[in-house]
């Protein structure tokens, strides 16, 4: 399987996006997009192609997918969360959105979280960065 995530909405809080596997799944939230500028713990990570995994988490204590191989960064998940202080470079997930905010994420995780593991090892993401204006 390969998702795709298209950044669209940009602030200086957050990047909120939409994933898609075939169809649209969710929403997406992560920490602002910085070009080149890497701040730890709160930037996206860059666009790209990235496998995806499904390991133990010991921050979380549980099975997550894990993005591998992203330059520069290390432990970067796909879980649930609302806001850019739920992330640290992570990808979270929700079926609503407003400007910095994802809701209903448990829920966007319970469904994406099967697809994810039905298709593990041949599980990919590709993100890419667009933009069509402020969140909302």
């Amino acid at each position: 399987m390969e998702m795709t995530l298209d950044r669209r909405w940009y602030s200086e809080q957050s990047t909120i996006g939409v994933l898609r596997a075939g169809e649209f799944q969710c929403f997406t939230l992560e920490d602002p997009v910085r070009h080149g500028r890497k701040i730890p713990g709160r930037t996206a990570i860059p666009a790209g192609r990235y496998k995806v995994a499904y390991t133990w988490s010991n921050r979380f204590r549980r099975m997550l997918p894990l993005l591998v191989d992203v330059p520069g960064f290390a432990g970067i998940r796909i879980h649930p969360g609302n806001t850019a202080a739920d992330t640290s470079g992570c990808i979270l997930v929700g079926r609503s959105r407003g400007p910095d905010w994802i809701g209903g994420s448990r829920a966007a995780y319970r469904d994406l979280e099967p697809l994810i593991m039905d298709s593990v090892p041949d599980c990919w993401i590709v993100i890419a960065d667009h933009q069509e204006g402020p969140p909302g």
